[in-house]
């Protein structure tokens, strides 16, 4: 124990900063250089989390000679570190990995918020599965992605779920079907319209100088979806109901021809 502590405590240079030892100094600097690096490819509660920690870690060893501050600030790192799990976790499980969009439990939980009117939507991207086949599981999941932008941008105060596979929910909270019907068929006609382009899975990750050499051009696909939705009505019906009813109305629009609103 006192070698490893003299080895802490030692300055390769005779300089003080700030009352830290040097090398655990240096490491807390080279630890927040990381994090800070982390958290600019890919910013998050963990990585933020991590930092202020870090942080308060510094500060305790500054005080080292102030035990109560020191614990304080211990304590404190301690406390950021839970809170970022807990951000974490609570992400984990509402928060859907591919699209950004909210997943079923958080629907699940919107569901206990809605008042007495309320308009739920149910759709899916058309012939899915053959796009799939076709073109492979990475552009669908590209297209997932493309595709739940613009459902996050739907207007009348809708808000999108994703709701499983190649099936979302929009929810439209104090409107019926009639008022978000004009909503959901001008989000139907964006998708329709849409070119989305396909990077390549040999794409380079940096642009090249030459726009010649490159060798495969981005591909432009076309999607369209087919939308269901149904309103909560005079009647008390519950949101599993009318989320039923909105599925069904869902395979209407398949049946009529897909890419198309059915109520």
């Amino acid at each position: 124990p006192e070698r490893y502590s003299a080895l802490i405590t030692y300055n390769v240079i005779p300089l003080s900063l700030l009352g830290v030892p040097q090398i655990p100094a240096a490491i807390c600097l080279l630890s927040l250089i990381v994090i800070v690096c982390m958290y600019l490819r890919n910013p998050g509660a963990k990585e933020s989390g991590i930092f202020w920690a870090i942080c308060a870690v510094f500060s305790a060893l500054a005080s080292a000679d102030n035990r109560l501050s020191m614990g304080f600030h211990f304590t404190t790192a301690s406390l950021i570190l839970l809170v970022s799990v807990i951000e974490v976790s609570h992400a984990m499980a509402f928060k859907d990995e591919l699209t950004g969009l909210p997943a079923r439990r958080a629907l699940k939980e919107d569901f206990l918020k809605l008042g007495p009117e309320y308009c739920l939507a149910m759709l899916d991207i058309d012939h899915f599965k053959k796009f799939n086949d076709k073109h492979g599981h990475d552009v669908g999941d590209q297209v997932l992605r493309m595709v739940a932008a613009r459902l996050a941008k739907v207007t009348g105060g809708g808000k999108a779920f994703r709701y499983g596979g190649e099936e979302f929910t929009v929810v439209f909270a104090g409107k019926n079907a009639d008022d978000a019907l004009h909503h959901l068929e001008g989000l139907r006609r964006e998708v329709s319209k849409a070119e989305f382009m396909i990077r390549s899975s040999m794409r380079p990750r940096k642009k090249p100088k030459n726009l010649r050499m490159r060798k495969t051009p981005p591909k432009k696909v076309s999607v369209t979806i087919s939308i269901g939705a149904a309103w909560s009505g005079e009647r008390s019906r519950s949101p599993q109901d009318v989320l039923k009813a909105a599925d069904k109305a869902l395979y209407r629009a398949k049946k009529q021809g897909r890419n198309r609103v059915s109520t």
